[in-house]
């Protein structure tokens, strides 16, 4: 047994992933975190939850990539999903700005705030960080996480096309110059906290431009119900 198997994420995405980067540095990142853990730091999502985003959404059957910042830093909250919480708590402040914008753009009332359904359907829910101290956000964007998400844009550059790309707020739209724009959608829009709702976010129909490219290309309509 290699120490890469102690990771838990999805063999294909690892074995995929280590065409673009070392994968050595995703088990330096992990490894880092579980340092953090021992000396008494409450980091979010728990281990097992980490690479939550890969895991619940196959490479095989990516469709839309939705970035976020970093996990939830409140207890109980982060599962390893950007935007999405655990079912039985409250819905986040930008989750519900999310289900309010799908409410006006399709019509869909959510009230679950698990997203799982989505990755489940080919949404990569996808964190830039992919862990947070407790109270704490960007507290670990010197982890290395960063290695993986460029990795992870590289494949998708090589290997895929016809994705819709999903960039909320100006720590994702960073992101764009390694999106090939000529082959994916790319949507943008202010970040749905309620800092910057009313700044682009309200109104940018997002969840039903993304379907209409979708069906232009002959790939499944996503169920944007939670």
């Amino acid at each position: 047994m290699s120490d890469l198997d102690k990771l838990a994420i999805d063999k294909k995405w690892l074995n995929s992933l280590s065409k673009y980067l070392d994968p050595y540095s995703i088990l330096s990142s992990v490894e880092k975190v579980e340092a953090l853990r021992r000396n008494g730091k409450n980091i979010f999502p728990p281990n097992h939850l980490l690479f939550n985003a890969y895991n619940k959404c196959s490479l095989s059957n990516i469709k839309i990539v939705i970035f976020g910042q970093d996990p939830y830093p409140n207890k109980g909250q982060a599962n390893g999903l950007s935007f999405s919480s655990n079912k039985d708590h409250k819905i986040p402040k930008s989750l519900r700005n999310i289900f309010n914008e799908i409410s006006s753009d399709i019509g869909i009332e959510n009230h679950n705030p698990d997203l799982t359904s989505w990755a489940n359907q080919g949404v990569l829910l996808l964190n830039t960080c992919l862990s947070v101290e407790e109270g704490i956000p960007l507290s670990h964007t010197s982890i290395g996480w960063s290695l993986i998400i460029d990795g992870t844009l590289k494949l998708l550059a090589a290997e895929k096309k016809n994705i819709v790309f999903i960039l909320w707020g100006k720590n994702s739209q960073k992101l764009q110059t390694k999106i090939n724009d000529k082959e994916n959608l790319i949507l943008k829009s202010s970040h749905p906290s309620p800092l910057s709702f009313y700044r682009g976010f309200d109104g940018c129909k997002h969840f039903s431009k993304a379907n209409s490219y979708l069906k232009k290309n002959n790939l499944a309509e996503i169920d944007w119900s939670t």
